[in-house]
């Protein structure tokens, strides 16, 4: 098989991409490891950018994404028991987030790339990729016992953390720059209402909690719990129990429960790789980077990862090397501002073990400065609803 580019990866970031080329004439190719209806079931992100939301615009897939998505134009801090309101569109202009599953964008990218007839290989096995440092790369797997290889111009890795495409870069073409943090987030989602109309992020002396949601009528609810706790110790009712100790009376009064659908505990990371291109392979996207989800990051990331990514090809196909050579320094240099985000955003709202009193008091100081002051409510809306792209 030849094709102009080999996308390893079906998710968010591969998909969007896939659909960016097409969009432009570009040929591509999509190889996935697991099935399409594994990708579906993911769990994962449901807060998107203003930028996002008009890259997916610009991708040809955000009919359903308005229609059925909830634009929210702030959200509550909750600090001792005490609501502090974060007005997103005030203070930014007028820029939203939208509250979309990333279960139903990655649908509505399925969907599109079926409507036109582009190829996904699902359930691709032993995927490898070769001679990405020279000018004939090739990607190589296995597709229900029999091998195969696609040759491209270019490879773009949207494999996530674990997949190939990093893993097969030289250790001494690489850094990787990474924080474990001592703690995870349980989740829960349900099929109940949101407690709120918008976000409540707390900090409370139990630990941090987040109640967000997915539509109308399903809620996801996120507790802190030390890494050392097991999703099936964590029965509904004893959620529940938990999170009501975290909330302020008023959220505890307006707050429905009802069965899991999904329980899971999720640590926190923050991961960086640099750079992200090898030649003629392109990292984006979860196998470059990762964030922890306090600030929203990870989706989004991917999302401009991609976007500069398809803008450089696109570049490449009309005459122009300039985007590719300069798409790890680009990238990166989004990706630093928002793993600085996000890791300001879990180091003021949770509690750690191994912090000493002196550094607990001046984090508790800066999120009051935050939450009082109208330049730090606006570097945190800012930063929220995503920062301009630097083209």
């Amino acid at each position: 098989m030849r094709t102009q580019v080999a996308i390893i990866g079906a998710g968010p970031s591969g998909l969007i991409l896939g659909q960016l080329l097409h969009k432009a004439g570009v040929d591509a190719v999509i190889l996935e490891a697991q099935t399409g209806e594994y990708v579906l079931g993911r769990i994962r992100a449901g807060v998107l950018e203003q930028v996002a939301v008009d890259l997916l615009d610009e991708a040809g897939v955000g009919a359903r994404m308005h229609a059925e998505g909830l634009p929210h134009s702030g959200f509550d801090l909750l600090i001792g028991g005490t609501r502090h309101h974060i007005d997103l569109a005030g203070l930014t202009g007028g820029k939203q987030v939208m509250v979309y599953g990333q279960t139903e964008l990655t649908k509505d990218l399925m969907d599109a790339r079926a409507a036109a007839g582009l190829e996904t290989v699902y359930e691709a096995k032993d995927v490898s990729v070769h001679d990405f440092d020279g000018k004939r790369p090739r990607v190589r797997y296995v597709k229900d016992g029999a091998p195969h290889e696609v040759e491209c111009d270019f490879i773009a890795g949207c494999d996530g953390f674990h997949g190939v495409c990093r893993a097969s870069v030289p250790q001494q073409a690489i850094t990787n720059f990474e924080r474990v943090y001592p703690i995870g987030w349980l989740g829960l989602l349900s099929d109940t209402p949101p407690v709120s109309e918008e976000l409540i992020y707390a900090k409370t002396e139990r630990g941090f909690a987040l109640c967000s949601m997915r539509s109308h009528t399903r809620s996801r609810y996120y507790l802190q719990v030390p890494l050392s706790e097991k999703v099936e110790d964590w029965s509904d009712e004893k959620f529940w129990n938990e999170l009501r100790l975290r909330l302020d009376a008023k959220a505890v009064d307006q707050l429905v429960t009802g069965p899991s659908i999904e329980k899971s505990i999720a640590p926190l990371r923050s991961f960086v790789a640099e750079p992200m291109r090898f030649g003629n392979l392109f990292l984006a996207g979860d196998a470059a980077h990762i964030v922890p989800p306090t600030g929203a990051k990870g989706l989004n990331l991917a999302a401009s990862d991609v976007r500069y990514l398809a803008r450089a090809l696109i570049e490449f196909y009309a005459g122009s090397k300039a985007g590719i050579d300069h798409y790890s320094e680009h990238c990166l240099r989004r990706v630093w501002k928002a793993e600085r985000f996000s890791w300001w955003m879990s180091m003021l709202l949770h509690n750690f073990p191994d912090m000493n009193p002196f550094e607990q008091r001046a984090l508790d100081a800066e999120l009051d400065y935050v939450v009082h002051s109208l330049a730090g409510r606006t570097t945190l809306a800012e930063n929220y609803v995503g920062l301009p792209f630097e083209d």
